[in-house]
């Protein structure tokens, strides 16, 4: 067992327990922020007169090599070690003696692991922020080809209004862009550097925990307050909500495409690449990956209950339960990565059947509140107008033919201020283009529209 204390002990650490405490086999995917941090933390006590030059050039000499062997794969980490920290510093003394043992030197465990999560993190919600970029731009491609796709807008899954293909789109782009928007801000907030707060209370060493949160890459500066240093882990639970936030935008995402992907709708065919087959029936395609997305959202959610669960008893200051913010959030991180390339993969790969999409808009009487609409225009109070297209479509429906299809002379017996205009002003391009209010799916609006996105990716 390699472990970083012990001297006031006078039995071993039974095996099961040491097991149970231990955190090596999920902790050591924090080795380069470990390496990362002690490197500076050297340089510093150098800097300060605590250890020598030369010791720190051993120091930080041994790191590096060891962070190259393991890379490398001629060395590796195992469970004899109680974490990643234990394997670093024994590793370090067995290569270069005393010196490795000075490294600790005005810092503890506590700090040190509340530095490397720190650390990783920010590194993972900066390449979420790539991620979702992407998405974006993936998006941002569909819309400038679809700004004239019509296609049936829905409210409580029933056809309301026509929109375009590059207008639904674009609600998602506004959903990732506020995701994008989040990351930006928890790494902006999250960015106080925590080394040098020591166990809890800070220490008596010279230590420069300004030069160290400069080295980091910290702006904001070392943390203010040595217990909150250890011990928050508000950051990282703000990643996890804004992950959840990206996963539910991504299950909404799903869900259209399943259901586009339907035969009933026919409205997408996902490529081979991102669909699979049943084992039963050869006409199957499935749309698995939007599934899959959709399902590991829950996993997600989880991981950020766990996390507020665990935090909301612990007492000032670092407690063991804290361990407990790795193995799940690092699982979170990677989900939802994953889920984001082969979403975008999904994306781009896509095929869209405008046509299907530009006749279902002309079905389920989309075009209603546009005829209203053309009744308030032509001196028809609209709660009256709105009663004469009810009755209008309930005809239509016994019918069965759209608006469109009945002929003037039965309009005007529903309302005689029915004219011969009434065929174009119901029509899709109509019902679509003159919408030109700020976020509608008008022509000339997507278009600007699309312009504002294009400089956002």
């Amino acid at each position: 067992m390699a472990q970083l204390w012990g001297g006031r002990f006078e039995k071993a650490t039974d095996d099961m327990v040491y097991a149970f405490n231990a955190s090596i086999n999920f902790d050591k995917r924090l080795l380069r922020e470990d390496i990362t941090g002690s490197r500076v933390h050297a340089k510093m006590l150098a800097k300060q007169g605590i250890i020598s030059d030369d010791e720190c050039s051993q120091i930080v000499d041994g790191l590096d090599r060891i962070l190259s062997d393991v890379e490398s794969g001629s060395l590796i980490i195992t469970e004899e070690y109680e974490d990643v920290h234990s394997f670093v510093e024994a590793t370090l003394t067995d290569r270069i003696g005393d010196a490795g043992k000075k490294l600790h030197t005005g810092r503890s465990r506590n700090d040190q692991v509340a530095l490397d999560m720190r650390l990783y993190t920010r590194g993972r919600v900066e390449a979420m922020a790539d991620r979702l970029t992407d998405i974006m731009k993936a998006i941002l491609s569909i819309m400038e080809k679809n700004i004239d796709t019509y296609m049936p807008g829905f409210t409580h899954l029933q056809k309301a209004q026509p929109v375009t293909l590059a207008h639904h789109m674009g609600a998602y782009f506004e959903m990732f862009k506020r995701d994008r928007e989040r990351m930006a801000s928890i790494r902006e907030r999250m960015n106080y550097c925590p080394l040098g707060s020591g166990a809890l209370a800070g220490t008596t060493y010279p230590l420069d925990r300004e030069y160290v949160a400069e080295e980091l890459g910290f702006d904001r500066g070392p943390t203010p307050n040595s217990m909150d240093g250890v011990s928050d882990r508000d950051y990282l639970i703000e990643f996890l909500s804004a992950l959840s936030t990206v996963m539910m935008h991504l299950s909404r995402f799903s869900e259209e495409i399943i259901i586009w992907n339907s035969d009933e709708y026919r409205f997408v065919d996902i490529d081979d690449a991102y669909s699979t087959g049943s084992s039963i029936m050869p006409q199957k395609k499935n749309p698995d990956i939007a599934e899959l997305v959709r399902g590991k959202t829950g996993r997600v959610y989880g991981a950020l209950m766990s996390l507020l669960t665990t935090m909301k008893g612990i007492p000032l200051a670092y407690n063991k339960d804290m361990q407990e913010d790795k193995e799940m959030a690092f699982d979170a991180m990677d989900t939802a990565e994953n889920c984001l390339i082969l979403f975008t993969g999904m994306l781009e790969t896509m095929r869209f059947n405008d046509k299907v999409m530009e006749a279902s808009a002309t079905r389920g009487f989309t075009n209603a509140t546009d005829a209203a609409d053309y009744l308030v225009k032509n001196g028809v109070p609209f709660r009256d107008a709105h009663g004469i297209i009810g009755r209008l479509v309930l005809y239509c429906i016994e019918e069965k033919c759209a608006i469109d299809d009945v002929p003037l002379e039965k309009l005007q017996e529903f309302s005689p201020k029915f004219g011969e205009d009434i065929y174009d002003a119901i029509s899709l391009r109509t019902c679509v283009d003159r919408r030109l209010t700020v976020g509608a799916p008008g022509h000339e609006v997507m278009e600007e529209y699309i312009k504002k996105c294009a400089e956002e990716v």
